[in-house]
Order: C-alpha cells, then structure tokens, then sequence
C-alpha cells in the first residue's frame, strides 16, 4: 500500500497557508489534473482525487486541526485510497462524489457534474464499481494480509482499443452538436428566456458517431472478461468496512475511467475467541477444584495457547486480561486485550460417594463463610465485569 503523502505537500502550500490559499492552490491542482483535460490519464485522475482529498480536510477547520496534530492516523473514518483507511475522501468515494462537492470551485474553467459535458468539453466516461466480498480470519486480521480475487468485469476491448469503432476511419462528426458534445437549449419561463446545456442526445457527449462499429464488441468498446486483483489489507480491518481499489472496476463504454473496485470485508466465525472492537473475549470453564486450590490452565490467542494462572479462590465472573494479546488498530493506536471470562462447570450428576463428600464439605466452616462472602460481594464482581 502507498504511502499518503502529506496534504500541504500535496497542495504545494505552508502549512500555516490561510483559507484563500489553501483554496487557490486546490482549484490549480484539480485544472491542472482534471480528467477532461487528461481523458484516460491514470495516473492524473489519482492526483485529481489526491488533491481533492487533501482540500476537504485543510479547507475544513475541525479536520485541518487534528491532521495538524495527528497526522493521517487523526483521519479516522472510511477506507480510502487503494485500500488505506483514514483520509478524507476513503470510502468508495467517486469523480461524481468531488465534483458534487467542490465542483463549483472550478469557476469557469469547469462547469457541473463529472460525465455530463462541461463548459465546450467533451463528456468522460466512467465506468461502474463493481462491490466483493473476502472473508478473514482473526490472525489475518491481527497481521493484515494479501489477498488475490478473480474479478468478473467489463474491460476495453483489445481489438478496437476500446472506442467501439473498425478502425480509426469509422468515425463522423455528430451533426446535432457539430462535434461539441453537448446541445444548448432556449426556453420561455416565467422569468424570461432560460438558456440550459446539456450533454447530446445523439452522440452522447463524444461529440463524433461511428459509423462502422468493432465486430467483436459490437461498437460499445468493452467485453466481458475476467482479472485476477491483488488486495492488500492492513492490520485492523472490521467487519463491514470497505477497501477501495481505484480503476479495478468495470471499463467505460468507448474509452474513459475505470470505475472502482470496492471490497467488504467479512469476519470469520471463531468458536473461542468473540471480538469486541480491539479487544478479543473467552469463555473458560474451569473445574470447582481449580476454583477453589488454584492452578494453570492454556487459554487460545490469536497466535496459538498461553498458559494462564487461576488464583486460588477464584469466583465465577472474574475476568482475567492477557495485556496487547488482542487485535491493532486499524489507525495505529495500539492493540487490544484478551479478556479471560472465568465460568466454572458444575457437575449435573454426581455418585452417592460424591454426594456424601459434598455435604460433608458444606458442612465445614470456611464453607460456610464462602457463601456469606459471596452473596455479599455479587454487586461488585457484577461492576468488576463491565469495567
């Protein structure tokens, strides 16, 4: 996983830059990488979506102070990236997500939505997210892992390079937007004459027509085909978070940006180990005779058994915690505990030798004492246990 870089870096700003600056240096940036200007340029796109990402967090004032303070780990939140989590446009957030955003700081260079035509461009394509599933286990989440996924998806089609015509010579200008990509309509209101734009009902914003479409994908550009995806994980993830994985979705119909790739993750099931947040919990049985004299039992953790020490005396309820045995983070802020849970098994069926022993055990004065004790002391073993 790349690392983020640093969002003043990103802007090229200082970082006690003021809100005028901060906001000049993101809309030269968003010109400057913007995909209309850079149709099918990945790697301008993910500095588009850079610059946007660094812009919501400095240009807002709560976000811009716990970045000062904590770095990309105070950026808690949805995955982002190509599957980092912590910034501030993570999450499956799209091109259509920023320019509904910010899309009016592009003033006249830009006009509205990404994908319809603006300002005398033609439209881009984008493709749809396609969203999985993984599933993981407890250790893969501890230590974080790759992961390598069979996608099925459309992608551009290899004999016409994904623009959906025979050859470069099958292509026209649209006579209804004379090659602009968008129509420009007039209309009487109320208030007056309004003038709206958009994207050409003909050509569909590409502002040309084929007029000999591709034999294999029958003019749209894409074909249905499958890519085997490496996934990385970071330690930490949860169940229902999301990784985002930029332009390994499916391809646009006759050329333009991927769409995403969006993988959910799913926990295991594990039968000894419940997860709480950071912290793991396990149930113990132990014996009455352990209870009572004492003893050393193995208890499961991520990496296999730990003997632990059962204090002689020791109540049902009692919760023992295995410090740092639990799972990271997923921002870095440490790591969780294993809380032992302690149960004691009492036997349902028992011989008349046993019995008699028992009672004759019941009998005797520490025993006796044992149950005064305990009733005594419920309320506060029950306070101990959600502590």
């Amino acid at each position: 996983m790349a690392e983020k870089r640093d969002y003043y870096e990103v802007l090229g700003v200082e970082k006690n830059a003021n809100a005028d600056e901060i906001k000049k240096a993101y809309r030269k940036a968003a010109i400057k990488y913007h995909p209309d200007k850079n149709p099918g340029d990945k790697e301008a796109e993910d500095k588009f979506k850079e610059a946007a990402e660094a812009y919501d967090v400095l240009s807002n004032e709560e976000k811009r102070a716990r970045y000062d303070r904590f770095g990309h780990a105070g950026m808690s939140g949805a995955a982002g990236g190509a599957g980092g989590f912590g910034g501030g446009f993570g999450g499956g957030f799209s091109m259509e997500d920023i320019f509904s955003q910010f899309g009016d700081i592009f003033g006249g260079h830009f006009g509205g939505g990404f994908g319809g035509a603006r300002g005398g461009g033609h439209s881009v394509n984008r493709g749809s997210d396609i969203r999985v599933r993984i599933k993981l286990t407890l250790a893969e989440i501890a230590e974080g892992t790759t992961k390598k996924i069979k996608v099925n998806k459309y992608v551009a089609c290899d004999k016409c390079g994904g623009n959906g015509a025979k050859d470069s010579s099958s292509f026209s200008t649209c006579s209804q937007c004379n090659g602009s990509g968008y129509v420009i309509t007039v209309q009487n209101t109320f208030f007056g004459r309004m003038q709206s734009q958009s994207v050409c009902p003909t050509c569909g914003g590409e502002g040309k027509i084929i007029t000999a479409k591709c034999d294999k994908c029958g003019g749209e550009g894409v074909v249905r085909d499958s890519e085997v995806i490496e996934i990385k994980v970071p330690a930490g993830v949860g169940e229902g978070m999301a990784l985002t994985v930029s332009g390994k979705g499916n391809a646009a119909r006759r050329g333009g940006i991927n769409g995403d790739l969006i993988v959910v993750i799913e926990e295991e099931h594990n039968a000894e180990l419940l997860r709480d947040g950071n912290n793991l919990i396990h149930n113990l049985n132990i014996t009455m005779p352990t209870a009572i004299l004492g003893g050393e039992v193995e208890v499961p953790t991520i990496e296999g058994k730990a003997k632990i020490k059962i204090a002689p005396g020791t109540h049902a309820g009692k919760v023992l915690r295995l410090r740092g045995k639990g799972l990271p983070d997923v921002n870095g802020y440490g790591r969780g505990d294993i809380m032992v849970v302690v149960d004691i098994t009492i036997p349902t069926s028992l011989t008349s030798e046993e019995k008699e022993l028992v009672k004759k055990l019941a009998e005797k004065p520490h025993f006796k004492e044992a149950e005064s004790v305990e009733n005594q002391n419920i309320f506060e073993r029950m306070k101990n246990f959600f502590r």
